[in-house]
């Protein structure tokens, strides 16, 4: 499978943000996306996901053998809110993911208890969401990522906040994805541990560049 971008704007306000963003990946491969606060790496992965129209352009995943699909339908967004509800339970929060998104055709989502126990939490999935520390949220925010299969990760600001062993751990998850033929992009001033991945430098309201990192 890959992922295909292609002669992609967004605007803001008036402006448009960034403009002629084109990129392929293919699966087992990261772009990492950089640049100061406000250059348009969020919004870029909003687009991808779905939840921004573009200005102009389109970004397909292209499976052989399948029509050529939106991204959103093959990915997961996580991004600075977590997107779970305070008053349901850990197991309960994770059971409507794991529903309302189901399997991609091609994977397999992990159970719930075993997903905390990936991030580090088993055993406390029947807790109010609410009533854990903003860690213990951002983990199983992480977790959500692997109760229901989706092959494209689309993760803003991921780890932030976050300490060094979480910030591991979240790097390991990314890498596993990867090595089972997943696809990510990320937008993080925080090093993943990624082996080589594209780099496409943000730069607002100037231009972009993208470049493959050795």
């Amino acid at each position: 499978m890959r992922l295909i971008a292609r002669n992609l704007a967004a605007r803001r306000g008036e402006d448009l943000l960034f403009s002629g963003i084109s990129l392929v990946l293919s699966k087992g491969e990261a772009l990492v996306l950089t640049g100061r606060n406000g250059s348009g790496k969020s919004t870029l992965l909003r687009v991808l996901a779905g939840l921004m129209r573009p200005e102009m352009g389109e970004a397909l995943c292209e499976s052989p053998g399948d029509e050529p699909r939106p991204v959103r339908e093959f990915s997961h967004y996580l991004g600075h809110r977590n997107g779970m509800k305070a008053e349901l339970t850990v197991a309960e929060n994770l059971a409507f993911w794991k529903t309302f998104l189901g399997d991609h055709d091609k994977g397999c989502g992990i159970a719930i208890e075993e997903a905390a126990d990936r991030v580090g939490l088993g055993g406390i999935t029947h807790l109010p969401y609410g009533y854990l520390s903003a860690g213990q949220q951002r983990r199983f925010a992480m977790a959500r990522l692997l109760v229901a299969h989706r092959p494209v990760w689309l993760l803003d600001e991921p780890t932030a906040a976050l300490d060094s062993a979480a910030d591991s751990l979240f790097s390991s998850l990314v890498r596993a994805h990867l090595s089972a033929g997943g696809l990510v992009v990320a937008a993080t001033h925080q090093p993943l541990g990624l082996d080589a991945p594209q780099r496409l430098e943000m730069k607002g309201f100037d231009h972009t560049s993208l470049e493959k990192a050795f």
